[in-house]
C-alpha cells in the first residue's frame, strides 16, 4: 500500500509541467526584483514584528508581496515576468518569517533586563542570533527540497505556496489585486495614525458589566485585528473568543467574588485579592493559566505530529542518499550546492559555539545543530500538510527550551547566564523552524510556476540578511518606545518562553495556575476544539479577541452566500488582500509612532522633556469611546465593501 502511494506520487511529479517550461529562460534575480524584494522583506518584517508583539499572530507575506510586486513590475514598469514577481515574494516572505521567529523569543531578554536588572541585549547579539537562525534555516532546508516538493507533489498540498502560485499565474492577465492591497494599506495606516498618533479617539474601549463584579467586555478598535479575523476565518476567531470569554467572564469574576472573603495575599500578587481590579487579576493569575494552556497546546501539537515527524526524517535522509551526486541539467531542478550549505552550517555552528556573540557555549551549539536539522525537517513537512498558520513553531521552541534548560542546569550553566543561554538556543531554533517552513512554501510556489530553485534559495538568503540586519533596530526601537510586556506590546509568546525558562531554572512559577491551564487545555482538547487558538484567547485580554471575532464573522457570512464557487473565491481573496493591507498599514505606522516616541521635541510647561509623538497627539481623545466605536464601524463597512461587493474580474 505504501509503495503504491509512493509510486503514484512519483509519477505525478514526473508528469508535472510547470507554468513556465524548464527549457524557457526568463529573468528572475534582477535589480528590480532584488530592490522590490528587499523592500518587501524589510517592510513586512517590521510590520509583522509590531503586529506579532501586539496580538501574538503574524501574517504570511507571500501573497501580499506577490500582489504588490505585480502592481509595480507589471503595472508601473510594464515588465512581463512572472518569475521576477515570484522572486520578490520569495525575498519578501523570508523577512516576515525571520521576524516571526525573532519576536517569539528575543523580547524576553529585554523583559529580563527590566525585571531582573540584567544587561540589555546588544544590537549585535540580536542581529547575530537572527541571522544565524535564518541562514541555518535556509541551509538545512536545502537537501529536503526534492524529497518534499518534487517527490511528494500531489501528496503534500502546501496551501499557502499553492495559493501564491495561483495569484502569480492569475496576475499574468492583469487585474486590480494590487490596488486592493494598497487601499487597505493606506486605510490601515490612516486609521492607526488617527487613533494612536494624534489620539482623536482611544484605540481601546471597555465597559464593566453592571451587576457582575469583576466582569468586563472590551475591544481594541484597530484595523490589524479586524484583518486578522477575516484572514483566519470564523472558526479560529470563535476559538480565540471562547478562551477570552472563559478568562474574562468566568474566571476573573469568580476570583473577584472569592476575594471578598479571603483577606490573605495569594502569590504571585503582592496585595490581597480584594484590592485587585479585573486587570490586576488578569496580570497576576489569568496570564499564568493561559500560559499553561498555550504550553500544553504547543507540546500536544508536537506530540500528535511525532509519527509524521519520524517518517519525514527517515524519508528526508533517504532522499539525501538518492540525490547524492545527481546533477540534473533541467533548470527547474538546479539547487544550490550541498557542499556550500554543509560548509556554511559547520562555520555557523562553530561561530555559535566558540564566540560569545550567541552566549550558549559548545553544548548549546551542539543542541542547535541537532534540534535545528530535526525541526527544520519537521517544519518543512508540516506546513505542506497543515499550512504555515497551523505550524506548531511555539511547541517546537518550548520543547527545545525545556530540554535545553534541563541540560544547562544539570551541567551547572544556570543563573542569569544559563537563562540567557537557554533563550538564545530557543531563539535560533525558533527562527530556523519559521524559515524552513516559509522556504518550503516558497519553493512549492516556484515549483508550480517554473522558477529556478537555486535562484530562489539565494533569494531566501538575501531576504534573510536584509530582514536580519533590520530586525534588531526594530526590536530596540519598540522596546525603547513602549517596552515589551506592556499593554501596548504584550509580546505573548516571548513572555511564555521566559516563564518556561524561569520555571526550570528557578522553580518560582505558580505551578498550580500553570497546571490549571493545562487542565483547561485537556478539557478543550477532549471537546474536539483546537487548543492553540483557544489558549491564546485565554492568555491575551478579551479586547484583542472581540475585533478578531468580528472579522471572522464577516468572512463566515460571506462564505455562506449562495453564489458560484468562482465568484465567492474572488470575493474572499479580495477581502484577504484588503485585510493584509490593513495589517501591514497598521504595522508600519506602529513603527513610525515608535520612532516619534523617542525623538525629543523640547520641554513642556512643567519643564518635562517631551517627544515628537507628544507634540502630535491631541492628548484627550476628544471623541471618546463611542467615537472610536463609530470609526471602527466605518472600517468594518470598508472591509465588507472590498469583499462582499467586489466586482468580478473578466
Amino acid at each position: 500500500m505504501r509503495r503504491d502511494s509512493v509510486e503514484k506520487s512519483s509519477k505525478k511529479s514526473e508528469n508535472f509541467k510547470p507554468y513556465i517550461p524548464s527549457d524557457k529562460i526568463m529573468p528572475e534575480i534582477t535589480p528590480v526584483s532584488l530592490i522590490v524584494g528587499i523592500f518587501m522583506a524589510i517592510v513586512f518584517g517590521a510590520a509583522n514584528a509590531y503586529i506579532g508583539l501586539r496580538v501574538g499572530m503574524t501574517i504570511s507575506a507571500s501573497i501580499p508581496a506577490a500582489v504588490i510586486s505585480m502592481g509595480i513590475i507589471r503595472g508601473i514598469l510594464k515588465r512581463d515576468s512572472i518569475l521576477e514577481n515570484n522572486m520578490v515574494q520569495t525575498i519578501g516572505s523570508a523577512g516576515e518569517s525571520l521576524a516571526a521567529g525573532a519576536i517569539f523569543t528575543l523580547p524576553a531578554l529585554f523583559i529580563w533586563s527590566q525585571e531582573l536588572g540584567m544587561a540589555q541585549p546588544s544590537l549585535l547579539n540580536i542581529v547575530f542570533i537572527s541571522l544565524t537562525g535564518g541562514i541555518l534555516g535556509v541551509f538545512l532546508m536545502l537537501p529536503l527540497r526534492k524529497a518534499l516538493i518534487v517527490n511528494e507533489h500531489g501528496k503534500l498540498p502546501y496551501p499557502e505556496g499553492t495559493a501564491c502560485a495561483e495569484v502569480l499565474i492569475a496576475g499574468e492577465t492583469g487585474g486590480s489585486k494590487a490596488t486592493t492591497v494598497f487601499s487597505g494599506l493606506g486605510i490601515g495606516s490612516l486609521f492607526k495614525f488617527i487613533t494612536d498618533g494624534i489620539k482623536l479617539f482611544p484605540s481601546e474601549i471597555e465597559w464593566a458589566i453592571p451587576g457582575y463584579k469583576g466582569a468586563a467586555i472590551g475591544m481594541d478598535t484597530l484595523p490589524a485585528l479586524l484583518g486578522v479575523g477575516f484572514i483566519v476565518g470564523p472558526q479560529i476567531s470563535s476559538f480565540m473568543l471562547g478562551g477570552a470569554v472563559l478568562g474574562w467572564l468566568v474566571i476573573i469574576p469568580l476570583i473577584t467574588h472569592l476575594g471578598q472573603y479571603i483577606p490573605d495575599i495569594i502569590y504571585p500578587a503582592a496585595v490581597p485579592l480584594s484590592q485587585l481590579d479585573y486587570w490586576g487579576i488578569w496580570g497576576n493569575y489569568i496570564r499564568y493559566i493561559g500560559a499553561g494552556a498555550v504550553a500544553f497546546g504547543g507540546i500536544l501539537s508536537l506530540v500528535k505530529s511525532l509519527p509524521l515527524i519520524f517518517r519525514t526524517f527517515k524519508e528526508a535522509l533517504g532522499g539525501l542518499k538518492s540525490t547524492a551526486g545527481n546533477k540534473s541539467i533541467l533548470r527547474t531542478d538546479e539547487d544550490m550546492s550541498i557542499k556550500i550549505a554543509l560548509i556554511g552550517v559547520i562555520i555557523i555552528v562553530a561561530l555559535i559555539g566558540f564566540t560569545p556573540i550567541v552566549p550558549v557555549g559548545i553544548a548549546g551549539a551542539l543542541i542547535i545543530a541537532v534540534f535545528g536539522f530535526f525541526f527544520a525537517t519537521v517544519s518543512a513537512r508540516l506546513v505542506g500538510l497543515v499550512g504555515s498558520s497551523n505550524n506548531p513553531v511555539s511547541g517546537m521552541t518550548i520543547a527545545t527550551l525545556l530540554i535545553t534548560s534541563i541540560i544547562f542546569k544539570a551541567i551547572g550553566f544556570d543563573g542569569e547566564e544559563g537563562m540567557i543561554g537557554a533563550l538564545s538556543v530557543g531563539a535560533v531554533i525558533c527562527v530556523i523552524a519559521a524559515m524552513a517552513g516559509d522556504m518550503s512554501q516558497d519553493l512549492k510556489t516556484g515549483y508550480l510556476v517554473g522558477a529556478t530553485p537555486r535562484k530562489q534559495q539565494y533569494g531566501e538568503l538575501i531576504g534573510t540578511v536584509a530582514s536580519g540586519l533590520v530586525i534588531g533596530f526594530v526590536l530596540v526601537l519598540l522596546n525603547k518606545a513602549w517596552g515589551f510586556g506592556s499593554a501596548e506590546l504584550p509580546a505573548p509568546q516571548a513572555t511564555l518562553m521566559k516563564l518556561v525558562i524561569e520555571g526550570v531554572m528557578n522553580g518560582n512559577l505558580p505551578w498550580v495556575l500553570v497546571f490549571a491551564g493545562v487542565g483547561i487545555g485537556i478539557v478543550v482538547e477532549l471537546l474536539g476544539i483546537q487548543i492553540l487558538p483557544f489558549a491564546v484567547g485565554l492568555y491575551l485580554p478579551i479586547h484583542l479577541s472581540t475585533p478578531i471575532m468580528l472579522g471572522g464573522i464577516i468572512r463566515g457570512i460571506l462564505e455562506r452566500r449562495k453564489e458560484s464557487e468562482k465568484v465567492l473565491k474572488e470575493k474572499v481573496d479580495s477581502g484577504i488582500l484588503f485585510s493584509s493591507g490593513l495589517i501591514a498599514g497598521e504595522g508600519l505606522i506602529g513603527i513610525l509612532l515608535a520612532i516619534l516616541a523617542i525623538i525629543p521635541a523640547g520641554l513642556n510647561a512643567a519643564g518635562k522633556e517631551i517627544t515628537v509623538a507628544d507634540k502630535v497627539n491631541l492628548g484627550n481623545n476628544v471623541l471618546g469611546q463611542w467615537g472610536s466605536l463609530a470609526f471602527f464601524g466605518l472600517l468594518t463597512l470598508l472591509l465588507i465593501k472590498n469583499s462582499f461587493f467586489k466586482k468580478e474580474e473578466n
